[in-house]
């Protein structure tokens, strides 16, 4: 799919007004809550607990801890759920049916042939589909009425769960591990379950599992895989446009073919980028941005700004890619000036923040952001996140 010749350009700096706005990096620009401005990243990674709660620091003043606690775990405006890329996502619970009918069927599908396989090959069973079903109802039978369990309440509680499978037992790094997490995972990719509130705290994740009916209230029921699609590329293109093919392809996880037939649904629209890129719109998106006023942001690892896109030419040098993610595309922490990544930050352990910047970026640049270091020092009040995904920036020389 590409751009005619007569389509709007929409150049580099335009498209950084856009995420300045959209996103509420911009100080001017920050949005009024943690449900409001989850709707507007359409959703938030949340592989590493702490990532969700500093993605919305960053883009709700006087945001606080227990405002996403309350959304996750009482008001329930939000929801966690298995998706794209196999990655766990903060959902607005308005877009759970679409989820489910499409990325996250998508998953569910793909862990389903895997366990089926691995109980067969471990000897757990003989009939790995048919253990499978047998686990499955164990499960949503123990778990009715509302109850939450962890996974290793669960596997002691239930023989339908028992048994172990050894990955790489003949390599140093081999493991044995019980199957029983990954059958809640499944269940969990397929909306049967959720994960409930946690048993630790905001820095770490120990959920506990119940069932989605149960938590939410009612059945969720899942659009089709194209309606379902159709919905998250638009609220995608909303977020993040203009797009790329690649970027498409990449942020769902999916098929070209499937993102084309999203894209028509949609009737979006193409647009002209720079480096003779054809970008996509929504058909009601085509109009100018205005500017934004240079601002500074620092952003956790894994934040949906940085990871919004394959194609990052338009906010990242190409040869500063290397110190900034790594050969996934993940991303540690990211320091940001008007647009663009110049650099990092790392915690000491008493959770304050040194910015990490190669290059001097100038007086302003400096001054903004160390006016976020300490906003972020602030909130955080000596509470260390330690994060899995490092930006390589951070752990060179410096």
């Amino acid at each position: 799919m590409t751009a005619t010749t007569g389509t709007r350009l929409i150049d580099d700096t335009e498209r950084r007004a856009r995420a300045a706005r959209r996103h509420g990096l911009a100080p001017q620009h920050r949005l009024a809550d943690a449900v409001t401005a989850t709707g507007a990243m359409t959703v938030l990674h949340s592989t590493e607990p702490a990532t969700p709660y500093l993605s919305l620091h960053a883009r709700v003043d006087d945001f606080t801890r227990a405002d996403l606690a309350d959304a996750l775990y009482d008001a329930k405006t939000l929801v966690k759920q298995l998706a794209m890329r196999r990655t766990l996502f903060v959902f607005p619970r308005g877009t759970l049916p679409a989820a489910l009918g499409s990325a996250s069927a998508r998953v569910a599908q793909q862990e389903h042939a895997r366990l089926v396989k691995d109980v067969e090959s471990g000897e757990i069973a003989a009939d790995g589909a048919a253990w499978l079903a047998a686990a499955r109802d164990a499960v949503l039978g123990h778990l009715s009425g509302g109850a939450e369990l962890s996974a290793k309440e669960l596997r002691e509680a239930l023989d339908e769960l028992a048994g172990q499978i050894s990955f790489y037992e003949h390599k140093p790094y081999g493991q044995v591990l019980h199957v029983a997490p990954r059958v809640l995972t499944w269940l969990a990719a397929g909306g049967e379950l959720v994960r409930g509130h946690n048993a630790g705290h905001w820095r770490i994740t120990r959920p506990l599992w119940t069932r989605m009916d149960d938590w939410l209230g009612t059945p969720v029921a899942p659009s089709g895989p194209a309606e379902g699609y159709a919905d998250l590329v638009a609220r995608y293109l909303r977020t993040f446009g203009p797009v790329t093919e690649r970027d498409l392809v990449w942020w769902f996880g999916a098929t070209k073919s499937a993102m084309r037939t999203a894209l028509a649904d949609v009737a979006a629209a193409p647009v002209r980028l720079e480096r003779d890129q054809t970008g996509w719109v929504l058909p009601d998106d085509v109009d100018p941005e205005p500017a934004v006023e240079p601002w500074a942001a620092l952003l956790p690892a894994l934040d949906p700004t940085p990871m919004g896109w394959k194609d990052r030419d338009f906010y990242l040098a190409p040869e500063f890619a290397s110190a900034i993610y790594d050969r996934a595309g993940n991303c540690g922490t990211t320091a940001w000036w008007d647009g663009r990544i110049i650099g990092a930050y790392v915690l000491d352990d008493d959770a304050r923040v040194e910015l990490v910047l190669p290059d001097d970026p100038g007086r302003p640049a400096r001054a903004a952001l160390t006016k976020e270091a300490a906003r972020l020092e602030k909130w955080l009040d000596g509470e260390k996140v330690n994060s899995l995904y490092k930006s390589p920036l951070t752990t060179w020389d410096r």
